[in-house]
């Protein structure tokens, strides 16, 4: 017999755990679907896609938990087309539904950032930019060149990565910053760093990087923020003895 939670247990330890009312974020943290009372096997992803639904389904989960949601603000409400799908997909199979996106980003040690730090070795000593999302620390001995950082970082999210190298200086300070984070550049030079790590570039971030001299690393949005969402999800498995089981939809972006 596997252990079972309440869902409203369950939902009060993630609450507990990553406050999220302390951010103020672009969607709805928390239950966004609700499904069956009794929560048993949980399975964990980046995002809530149609595929990714269709997979935790198969694979006998009743709660979901992942990083990107269903919904953003923006939006006008309506389950029609692909978001009505995937709400029907979930309601029909009786599953709950947890995302969380800022508050997971951030979470000390089992957030996206955290997590990408301690997979490439950093350590954060420092935060900068929007409600503290960005991580910055000392380069660790086998990081403190840009070939050195860019080998470790496309040798561990197993992709290769859009490099803008800046002057070439030795790395003293990197920061980084999961996802759709490349605004947050300008904060993390004003913090000190000589090199960036996040998941995107957009047009203006090559031109800040050669102008400044701070090389800038785009490993790819979905590439570095795999980590979170199975990071909370086992630490809640472990906490009510449930089963989890991540599951990484392929995504080149």
């Amino acid at each position: 017999m596997h252990a079972m939670a309440d869902r409203v247990q369950v939902e009060e330890f993630l609450q507990q755990l990553l406050q999220p009312q302390a951010f103020k974020d672009y969607g709805p943290n928390g239950l966004q679907v609700e499904g069956a009372p009794e929560v048993r096997r949980v399975a964990s992803g980046v995002t809530a896609s149609l595929a990714f639904i269709d997979a935790a389904i198969a694979a006998g989960a009743d709660t979901l938990l992942v990083h990107h949601g269903l919904f953003w603000r923006g939006q006008d409400g309506r389950l029609t087309g692909w978001l009505g799908t995937r709400v029907r997909r979930l309601m029909q199979a009786n599953v709950n539904l947890f995302a969380y996106h800022l508050p997971l980003d951030a979470h000390a040690e089992l957030g996206n950032n955290a997590q990408l730090g301690m997979l490439l070795g950093l350590q954060a000593d420092a935060r900068f930019g929007e409600q503290a999302l960005g991580f910055i620390g000392w380069a660790t001995m086998g990081l403190q060149t840009l070939p050195a950082l860019l080998r470790t970082t496309q040798a561990q999210l197993g992709r290769e990565a859009v490099v803008v190298p800046g002057d070439g200086r030795p790395l003293r300070r990197i920061a980084w910053c999961t996802g759709g984070a490349q605004g947050y550049f300008e904060e993390a030079i004003a913090a000190g760093a000589d090199a960036f790590v996040t998941g995107e570039i957009s047009e203006p971030q090559a031109h800040l990087a050669r102008e400044t001299g701070v090389a800038f690393i785009a490993c790819g949005h979905h590439a570095t923020e795999r980590y979170g969402a199975p990071a909370v999800a086992s630490h809640l498995a472990a906490h009510f003895g449930l089963d989890h089981e991540f599951i990484d939809i392929h995504n080149p972006a």
